[in-house]
Parts: C-alpha cells; structure tokens; sequence
C-alpha cells in the first residue's frame, strides 16, 4: 500500500472536497450536451472508499445529480448512494467509516437513461449465484429496452429503470458457470456504448465496449491499480496513468494482478470525439494527447477556416477558452476575458417570476462592459444545442455595447441526438437540424457565425481529416453516422436501422 493513499492522504485532502465544490458547473442549463457519467474503481488499497471519494472528485464535471460508492471488505459489500454532489456526501468521515475495505467503485451520475431517483443511482447492487456483484456504468446500452422486455417475460424483476440493471439480469440469467463467462456472455448481448468498473468478491473487473465510444483509463498508485474515466482523476490521488483500457479489453484485477483479456471480436474503433471538444477536463490525456492541447488546435483551425477582421477574441468561458487561445494566437489578435464567469451558481437558486428568470443567465456570466465597449469581438464557444444560450449571451454583449459580434463554434453544427450516454435533446429541438448556418445567425443575433468543418476538426485531433469510409471517431451528433445499431428506436432491423441513419448524414 502506498503511504499517499494511507488515511492521511483522505484527511489532508477532506478540505478539497468542500472548497473546490464552487469550480463545478451546477447552473447546467439545456442548451448544453450535457456530461455522461464518470467511474472510479480501486483495488487493493488502505481506505479505498476514500480515494474513490476524492477520485470521483476530480470526475464531478461528467455528472452531477448524483453519486455513489461500493465497497468490499472481504467478507461483506458495504453501498452509499446519494442525489447530489461528491462533496456534501462522501466528504465526512462517518460516510467514510461506513464503507470498509481494501477495494470500493465509485460513480458519479447524469441521467441519459431513468429517472433521477435514488433507486437509479450506482453503483447498482445485487446478489447472485456467485456472490455480491457491483457495478457502475459509464454509457449507454441502445437496446436496453428490448432486452428489458424480454427478461421481464422470463421472469426477472427489475428494481430500477437505468438501463445499467438489464446487464445485471444478463449476468444473472447467464447459462454460464463461471461469473466471468456470464458477465462476458452478458455484454455480447448488449448494443451502444459502454465503460464498466464492477466489484466481485473475486476481484475488479474493467471493461469497454468494443468499439470504445465511452473512455476509460488504467493507472497505478504504488502497486495498487486503479480505473477511472480520465486521467484526471487519477492526479488527484497521486497515481501514475499507464495506459487507456483498449475497445474490447476486458481487465481483471485481483489479488493474483492483472489479467488483460479480448473477448469480442475485434472492430475498428470509434472513440466520442466529443471527449476532445467538451466533455474531458482540458488537464485530461487521451491517450498520449493533451485534451487542452487539442481545444486549442481546434482554435487554430477555426481561425483558419474562418478569419474575420475584429479587436479581440473573448471566449465563453469555460468550455470556449482553450479553443479561443488558439483561435487568437492563429489570427493574431488579443486574447481578452469579455465575459466573466460566476463560480457561485447554484441548481437551486430561485428565480420568481419571468423579468427574474429572463435575467438567468447574468447569474453564471456577466460582460465586461469597460473591456468590450464599442468594440468587434469574436465569440468562441464550444457547441451550439437550442441556441437559448447563445441568443442571451450575444444579447448582453449587445447591451454592453459590442460594435460587433462574430460567433465561431469549436465543433460542427449539432444536427443529431445521441444515444451512447450523452443527454442531448430530441433532434427537433437542436437548433442545427431546422436551420441553416444563416438562419442560425440571425436567430441569435450574431453578426457572423461559423463552425469547424468535420475535417477541420479531425485535424485538430491528429487526423488528416475524416475518413467517410471508415470514421476514425464516433461524431453521430453531427453526422448522424451512429456506429451501432439503436434497437430500441424502432422496429426497424438494425441493418435497416443503420441504412436508415446513413442516409441522413449531411456533413458540414
């Protein structure tokens, strides 16, 4: 056991699970993709449950209505779950206490899939054949509902509706011997995207759909292994990254080590290249690549593909920043904070009456009036979903006295909805699926507006631009180029499905 996960690392860094609460982003509105999940996973280490605590710390940007942690002792599984932040829950020692163990998953939480009801929380618990089975799930399983339908008619009872709990029936109603084979024999059953981190009084087992849309990362702290959904979190713990789980792996770690095992037949990967535009921390790899580095490629892209004479280059912060570094660095133009940023934004904050709620969005961002006056700026954001946001951010600049306001987009218009774990609105509702770029920028009230091109941001990630053959990355939110059939979509067959769905493809 490394002396930095000894209790003392838990108490020391106690304070940081309070004082860094006000860097989260708790006003999430729904003009945002909004994060997917975050997992944690420790094996073998002194207060386990502790470093899965500060480890879902560093993950709270990727979901922020709940989180959970399980633990294992070596004889019992101990489980806290709770609606609401890491901080607040998991930041008191008697939470801590009552989770015993060398070995504990964590997970932190945004609903793609079920309500936001404790009973949807995870790590999901249950019982079966072989002993406790925990698991926590990153994802989203695109054929969860036919599979739920027909598991109810054989006879299972289903205690939740995440679509995390189909796996846990699937496992269970397995007509394998060895949980192993169940659990594989489970996860070829399944469809869409998925990173799992589960607890087996066997040992931990990590794993990535074999297409490896969602991320997740193999690290160590000492001799102890660790799994996480991004390198960050193992900074916080002072662990050392080793490497990205790869699609398809399936990992075992227990008191034997680690055991690396390929069970699916091998595919052509396609990672979320939303990871690189929004979703990661900018202090994230993935893999060896710096996530900041890329968002400020994607900047210098931008400004490539689309100069426009101005005084300065402000972003929306904090997702257009890095993007709007490299956009002013390219066209040579100061780089300046026109907007500033609340930190103190609460979900809770009421707002009675609509003159109250149409000022909202001063709560979270506010001009600066004596920077922006009189002057033509560029807006760099990351993404454009409905469009509300950016109609009341352009406002303001407006009434702050912006001469002129020339908006650029770090991603490709948002044209279509995903559905591997990412909560995005139905596609009648993203703004980029009803109007033209034109139209678009009227309707915000921007003087100009660009975004990325689908090469210009394969660029950005070290491509030399998109593959149409074979996509190197998921990108079906702009593409609509889904990677796996969507079952439960309709009765369409999935061939049909993917037919279907190719058709629809309109690339900017």
């Amino acid at each position: 056991m490394s002396p930095s996960l000894s209790s003392e690392l838990f108490s020391d860094s106690i304070s940081t699970l309070t004082t860094t609460t006000e860097s989260l982003d708790n006003g999430a509105s729904d003009d945002t993709l909004h994060e997917e999940c975050g997992v944690f996973g420790i094996w073998g280490a002194d207060t386990a449950a502790a470093v899965v605590a500060l480890g879902l710390h560093a993950l709270q940007h990727r979901g922020q209505e709940a989180a959970g942690i399980t633990s294992w002792d070596g004889k019992n599984f101990h489980s806290r779950r709770a609606v609401g932040h890491v901080a607040g829950n998991f930041d008191r020692d008697d939470a801590i206490r009552s989770l015993p163990g060398s070995c504990a998953i964590g997970h932190v939480r945004y609903a793609t899939t079920g309500a936001s009801t404790l009973c949807n929380v995870q790590p999901l618990y249950a019982e079966l054949v072989s002993g406790g089975f925990a698991i926590a799930h990153n994802g989203n399983i695109s054929n969860a509902e036919t599979l739920r339908h027909q598991l109810v008619r054989h006879g299972s009872i289903f205690q939740s509706t995440s679509d995390t709990e189909t796996i846990i029936h699937l496992v269970a109603t397995s007509s394998y011997r060895s949980l192993l084979d169940r659990f594989i024999d489970a996860l070829k059953q399944v469809e869409g995207a998925y990173s799992l981190v589960c607890l087996t009084p066997e040992g931990m087992i990590a794993c990535r759909d074999p297409l490896g849309i969602r991320p997740l990362v193999l690290g160590k702290v000492g001799e102890t292994f660790v799994v996480a959904s991004e390198t960050v979190a193992l900074d916080i713990i002072g662990g050392t990254y080793i490497r990205q789980v790869e699609p398809g792996e399936l990992i075992i770690i227990s008191e034997k080590g680690l055991q690396s095992l390929h069970p699916f037949k091998k595919q052509k990967p396609r990672p979320c290249i939303f990871e690189h535009v929004y979703f990661s921390r900018p202090d994230s790899l993935i893999g060896s690549t710096s996530v900041y580095s890329v968002r400020k490629s994607i900047g210098i892209e931008l400004a490539r593909e689309n100069p426009v004479e101005a005084d300065m280059v402000i972003p929306v912060p904090d997702s257009g920043t890095p993007a709007a570094i490299g956009y002013a660095q390219q066209s040579s133009l100061p780089f300046e904070l026109g907007i500033i940023r609340s930190h103190y934004v609460g979900r809770t904050f009421i707002q009675p009456g609509d003159q109250v709620r149409h000022l909202g969005v001063k709560l979270k961002h506010n001009a600066n009036r004596a920077l922006i006056n009189g002057k033509k700026l560029v807006l760099v954001d990351d993404s454009i979903v409905r469009g509300t946001t950016s109609v009341k951010i352009i406002r303001m600049l407006r009434d702050a006295g912006a001469k002129e306001i020339h908006l650029r987009i770090a991603s490709p218009p948002t044209r279509h909805s995903c559905f591997y774990g990412v909560d995005t609105p139905e596609r009648a509702k993203l703004l980029a699926a009803k109007m033209t770029v034109e139209q678009m920028a009227e309707y915000i009230g921007a003087d100009s507006l660009a975004f990325i091109s689908m090469d210009g941001l394969y660029r950005a990630v070290g491509e030399e631009g998109r593959n149409d053959a074979q996509p190197q990355y998921c990108d079906a939110c702009f593409t609509g180029a889904y990677p796996t059939p969507l079952t439960d979509l309709g009765e369409l067959s999935a061939s049909e499905q993917l037919v279907r769905l190719s058709e629809q493809v309109a690339i900017a």
